[in-house]
């Protein structure tokens, strides 16, 4: 919108007001697990909000839809009282989902003044339900609940586009029943996630509460319910902070970075303070280091009526906040999404580019001497996964937005520890040259849209690795075992002697040294060649069998007797990686022999095995 259109001072988000001071537009976001209908909502709002409004009441603006007072109103009838309120609109944030929500940072916080939390009424709370209320808890953004998908309760007869409670007048017991039932399972579990809710016509205070409305995104009941809370949860609690300098200079978060034919790299950006103009010196925050760049051109969507696919915008002069809008500099590849974006106007370059710094700082992700390598798509985003992999307890050696280079798989490949050789990439994409790299230098990529499953892919692929070093580990180490010689059960009786034995703790294997203790002393008499169990050579013996064994270098008669007690005899080394590394990993029958193994020796060398 240009700065010479007339009643610029009246349309939510765009153009400049007379007053210097003014409110500007809450900026909403819709966030939700898959399947629950954020998009379906987001289109119902849109759709409803075109069908309501005149041409041009509505406009789109890049990455979000601004829906003025009047047009809410018209939708809302009786429940909203344009006169009631001085906010201008709501501006609706399109993609919905966490990738938004997280990118869009302000100010330390989330951009969004306020969410909508999509939950399916009859799926209740999901794995990205609850992911999508940790960020809400973490950035401490006011939330509503859109119980979504009302229509489907069984026996529902559909009221298009009515307020839900005149709806749910309308409806049999029954239904009414089952859907009282479904709602209130989804307060119940918004309690177990510490938020005392209820039906938003029930709730007092809704800084103490979060308000409940059961809506259809498929039949438009409930959408006027959910457009009267937003803007008088927005009016009654955010208008302190929805006042803006509106002609000040303007400052917002980058959506995204785009390629656009005609204008190089551009930037998507929700602008949600002060005014940007053509011309204006811009900080954006860079991979490396805050850009420092000169607006060429500022550009719109088209009425919906004029888009031609050749020339999709339109250009403008200047845009107030709150709005969507591309911006058009030279400079602008190393720009990041998620990263704030300043205009100088009369300030100095210096403290502006402070200012940049400061709150990509803020998002700043701990990194160890060794780790994984994190690429995600927004800062947000890396800030969200940085975030699940500190309480998950795993290491990042290096984080940064952007798709995975051959850079990445240089940094993953030289990791000391196997779990280390990885790339959790977050909804980028891998370049084909890193993609070759990583399959020569055997590093593992994970992708992922879904923070959690990315957590927990890697979690599983370590616990992989795990269990074979443990598997390695004790293939190597010598086990224990306490056995006996049975009576009448010898065989021959040397060079090798062979004598049927009954294990009687532990797992007796071939190629062990066998002891026997007398006193407090072990001697050796001799190395366990081979167990045969009905004639069949066979790699170990645990406890509870019989079988015959031979045993190179005594005589029955001589060093050993029949009814004799022996022991495989374990090096000291392996008996302390047992009792310190393994015990977990080793049946409760070698850990009794093993404790019985080490009492023996330290009634002699109270350190041994230590």
């Amino acid at each position: 919108m240009s700065n010479t259109d007339a009643d610029a001072d009246t349309e939510p988000g765009t153009g400049e007001a007379s007053d210097e001071h003014g409110l500007r537009t809450p900026i909403v976001a819709v966030l939700g697990h898959v399947d629950h209908g954020k998009t379906s909502l987001l289109d119902k709002v849109r759709g409803s909000a075109v069908i309501e409004g005149e041409a041009g009441a509505i406009t789109q603006h890049i990455g979000a839809t601004a829906v003025p007072l009047d047009v809410i109103s018209d939708i809302s009838g009786r429940l909203v009282d344009p006169t009631d309120f001085d906010l201008p609109g709501l501006l609706f944030i399109d993609t919905p989902g966490h990738h938004s929500f997280s990118t869009l940072r302000a100010r330390g916080g989330a951009l969004a003044d306020i969410a909508i939390l999509v939950v399916d009424v009859n799926d209740g709370f999901q794995p990205q339900t609850l992911e999508a209320i940790d960020i809400l808890r973490r950035t401490q953004t006011p939330f509503i609940v859109a119980a979504n998908k009302v229509d489907t309760t069984p026996g529902w007869n559909p009221n298009p586009d009515t307020p839900i409670q005149e709806s749910m007048d309308e409806q049999s017991n029954n239904a009414t029943d089952r859907l009282n039932e479904a709602l209130y399972e989804i307060i119940g579990e918004l309690s177990d996630q510490g938020f005392s809710a209820d039906m938003y016509w029930r709730v007092q205070n809704f800084q103490r509460n979060v308000g409940v409305v059961p809506v259809s995104a498929e039949t438009g009941e409930g959408i006027p319910d959910l457009l009267a809370v937003l803007m008088g949860l927005s009016q009654r609690y955010m208008k302190e902070e929805m006042e803006i300098d509106v002609a000040g200079p303007g400052a917002g978060t980058v959506l995204e970075v785009k390629d656009e034919r005609g204008f190089g790299t551009t930037l998507d950006v929700v602008l949600y303070d002060g005014t940007v103009r053509k011309g204006d010196t811009i900080v954006v925050g860079g991979v490396e280091d805050p850009i420092v760049t000169e607006v060429r051109a500022l550009l719109q969507p088209r009425p919906l009526a004029e888009i031609r696919t050749e020339n999709r915008f339109e250009q403008v002069e200047e845009v107030g906040a709150a709005a969507g809008i591309k911006i058009a500099a030279p400079d602008l590849d190393d720009a990041m999404a998620g990263a704030p974006v300043r205009v100088v106007r009369d300030r100095p370059v210096e403290e502006v580019i402070a200012d940049v710094e400061a709150e990509i700082a803020e998002i700043e992700v701990e990194t160890a001497e060794e780790g994984v390598v994190v690429k995600a798509d927004t800062l947000g985003s890396l800030e969200a996964i940085a975030d699940a992999l500190e309480e998950a307890e795993i290491p990042i050696v290096r984080a940064e937005v952007g798709d995975v280079a051959p850079r990445d798989i240089a940094v993953a490949s030289t990791a000391n520890d196997p779990k280390h050789e990885v790339i959790l990439a977050f909804n980028v994409e891998i370049l084909a040259d890193a993609e070759q790299r990583a399959r020569e230098q055997d590093v593992r990529i994970f992708e992922q849209d879904v923070i959690y499953q990315l957590v927990d892919d890697y979690e599983e692929f370590v616990e992989g690795i795990e269990r074979s070093q443990q598997e390695q580990v004790l293939d190597k180490i010598t086990r224990p075992c306490r056995f006996r010689v049975l009576e009448d059960h010898v065989f021959r009786q040397s060079s090798p002697a062979v004598v049927g034995v009954e294990v009687l703790s532990g797992t007796l294997k071939r190629n062990s040294r066998v002891v026997k203790w007398e006193g407090n002393e072990p001697t050796r008499v001799g190395q366990l060649k081979s167990i045969q169990d009905e004639g069949e050579n066979i790699d170990e013996l645990r406890a509870g069998n019989r079988a015959a064994v031979s045993i190179d270098g005594p005589t029955v008669g001589r060093q050993i007797e029949e009814g004799d007690e022996l022991w495989t005899e374990i090096p000291e080394k392996h008996a302390k990686i047992l009792e310190q590394e393994l015990r977990e990993d080793i049946p409760s029958d070698e850990i009794e022999a093993l404790s019985q193994y080490l009492e023996k020796h330290r009634k002699v060398d109270p350190f041994w095995g230590k």
